[in-house]
């Protein structure tokens, strides 16, 4: 486990470009915090660095959201789990389907049944902390093999 202050958008642009930069097809980055905490906005950051210019939405609504290439620099599913009642209606909207051949950003994950399971999985729990927010990172098997947070 790391713990990282976020103090300012150049901190957590910072966080997000060293996510980004080894983020892999298959890897599921797992937001969790509160309402505020930040989650949303560590996973624009990562978008931007992964190439998106322009809006991020949040998929609140829409549950999931679509990035493709040249877009960005790999596939991304971003999730927002919070409107789900059940694991059972991640299958349901094809979740799965969804991540083939991409990463997930996905905030609130234990919603849809959780992720820390996978070794791709960089668990990351949100919270706000003086003037900011600190991310608490742990890292799944995969990020420790690529040297990130061991």
């Amino acid at each position: 486990m790391t713990i990282i202050d976020l103090p300012d958008v150049a901190a957590t642009g910072a966080l997000a470009a060293q996510i980004a930069a080894a983020l892999a097809p298959g890897d599921v980055v797992a937001f969790h915090g509160g309402l505020g905490a930040g989650k949303t906005t560590l996973a624009r950051a990562i978008l931007a660095a992964l190439g998106h210019r322009g809006e991020v939405p949040s998929p609140t609504f829409a549950i999931i959201e679509i990035y493709d290439p040249p877009g960005v620099r790999l596939p991304v599913v971003h999730a927002d789990f919070y409107r789900l009642s059940s694991p059972a209606e991640a299958d349901e909207i094809g979740l799965d389907d969804y991540r083939q051949g991409a990463a997930l950003l996905a905030e609130w994950p234990d919603r849809a049944g959780g992720f820390v399971h996978e070794p791709g999985c960089l668990t990351i729990r949100m919270e706000t902390w003086e003037n900011g927010r600190r991310a608490i990172v742990e890292p799944g098997r995969l990020w420790q093999e690529r040297g990130l947070w061991t």
